[in-house]
């Protein structure tokens, strides 16, 4: 049963996909039954977390099970020693009574964490001459490392993209939390938008863009290579009518599209029955004959076997199974190739429903965040933009931006140029020791956002340029001018 005051919200489920937290650490994990899980050299079994809601913290036990951890009241003691400064400790390593072999003992026993962290403290000779706040340090420092605290979070953007940049940051191009944020905020992403998403970000960014849209409006995916990644993008636990307006469609496929030239010919069209029957009856497919190979080699082997037999019967007994055997195998094969089929006419359908996406030029918005390099991408991806929409590209780099800005205002079409770099602080609130982080992050990527208007074609480069001079303050001109004389 349910005690009261508890703040319902979502649980815990099989299947779902979760995250553990451990200060600042995440680690995104499926939630499966008896399945070991290692996380900051701990191991454990996620089996007594479902049904759980989401935000609970537990305690890791002996074998590896999760208990919720019961809240305790900080005990403050009324008085509490301190010392003034810590001028007259010194670091010898004797301060502390308790032996290596002592904690592991206390350990074996069973004993929680919390109770060993209040035998270090009563063991420790200097304890009481610390200061408040180194007590306070100690106390942390020795909570981390005996106690074994595990808190099991819903994903989310922020999660996930704190999460990615902390771990592989390499896979998401070393983007930046705080830049996917603005990049969601300057494309303009909600619920209803026609989005083109091209990322080779692990999906991550695509995953933010679906989070904010929350199942309405659609989305295609521009990839580049074999197939989209998604990997990240599985790991924000969408349910499935998320993926029913998600489109993707190949870069290779973008210039014939464009040209007008683009067909899925190439690929299989419907499955027919009778046309799969000639198909298999000629043995076109390299498929077809490498399998044929197979066979007459797997036959001349059984043949030698056969020859090696000295009774006549058993050989009678084999080749009777053998024709049964190659019987199912061709009706296996015949199933394989129908649903082979099946699945290609399948992926066939879902091209020319994201090529008629594309083709009607209408996004509301682009988002560009990948390891290419932006000005082809964009100039490219924009055509399939309406007008007076939002553009976002990051780029881990800021001279490729550059040179793409330049080209952008060369061919006109866009407004509300912008390049910008947030950069990221993270602070220590605590009372009278608050102060910046000593590490900064570094480079969070670049982004290059705008705003699309109807390209006027008329106008030619020279009259483009004879703008941008106009655009030049009058005070600059003067300047130039004074220097002639």
């Amino acid at each position: 049963g349910m005690e009261g005051g508890v703040r319902p919200g979502p649980r815990i489920c099989e299947g779902d996909c979760a995250v553990l937290k451990r200060d600042d650490v995440f680690k995104a994990v499926p939630v499966l039954r008896r399945r070991k899980i290692i996380f900051e050299k701990q191991w454990f079994y996620l089996d007594n977390a479902i049904g759980h809601i989401y935000g609970t913290t537990f305690e890791v036990t002996s074998g590896g099970n999760l208990q919720p951890k019961q809240e305790v009241e900080e005990t403050i003691t009324e008085t509490k020693e301190a010392g003034t400064d810590n001028r007259n400790i010194v670091d010898d390593g004797k301060s502390q009574k308790l032996t290596h072999d002592d904690i592991k003992a206390l350990k074996d026993k069973g004993i929680k964490g919390q109770e060993i962290v209040q035998q270090l403290i009563e063991n420790s000779t200097t304890f009481r001459d610390k200061t408040e706040f180194a007590q306070d340090k100690y106390i942390k420092k020795k909570k981390k490392k005996y106690e074994a605290v595990i808190t099991i979070v819903k994903p989310s953007t922020r999660i996930l993209s704190t999460m990615y940049y902390a771990r592989e940051p390499g896979k998401i191009n070393h983007l930046r939390y705080d830049t996917l944020a603005q990049m969601l905020t300057l494309g303009n992403i909600r619920a209803g938008n026609k989005m083109i998403v091209m990322e080779t970000c692990a999906g991550l960014v695509l995953g933010a863009v679906m989070e904010r849209m929350g199942g309405y409006g659609s989305i295609i995916q521009m990839y580049p290579g074999g197939g989209p990644v998604r990997a990240a993008t599985s790991c924000f636990g969408f349910p499935k009518l998320f993926f029913n307006n998600l489109h993707e469609f190949p870069l290779s496929k973008v210039d014939s599209l464009l040209s007008g030239t683009f067909s899925t010919e190439t690929m299989p069209s419907e499955p027919e029955d009778n046309a799969l029957v000639e198909e298999e009856s000629n043995g076109f497919s390299d498929e077809k004959q490498t399998s044929l190979q197979e066979a007459e080699e797997e036959s001349a082997t059984e043949t030698a076997m056969e020859i090696n037999q000295t009774e006549e019967q058993e050989t009678i007994d084999m080749n009777a199974e053998d024709v049964e055997f190659k019987e199912n195998k061709e009706k296996e094969n015949k199933e394989n190739v129908r649903e082979k089929q099946r699945k290609q006419w399948e992926k066939r359908k879902k091209l020319i429903e994201a090529a008629a996406l594309l083709g009607e030029k209408n996004a509301d918005g682009l988002i560009v965040a990948s390891k290419f390099h932006p000005t082809p991408l964009l100039l490219t991806l924009l055509e399939f933009v309406a007008p007076s929409r939002p553009f976002v590209v990051y780029c881990q780099y800021k001279e490729p931006l550059l040179e793409c800005y330049t080209k952008l205002r060369e061919r006109g079409g866009v407004i509300n140029l912008k390049l910008s770099e947030t950069w990221l602080r993270n602070y220590q609130v605590l009372p009278d020791r608050s102060h910046p982080k000593l590490t900064m992050s570094g480079g969070g990527g670049y982004l290059l956002s705008g705003i699309t208007v109807v390209l006027d074609k008329g106008k030619s480069d020279a009259s483009n340029l004879e703008a941008l001079k106009m655009e030049e303050p009058s005070s600059k001109r003067c300047k130039v001018q004074d220097l002639h004389c």
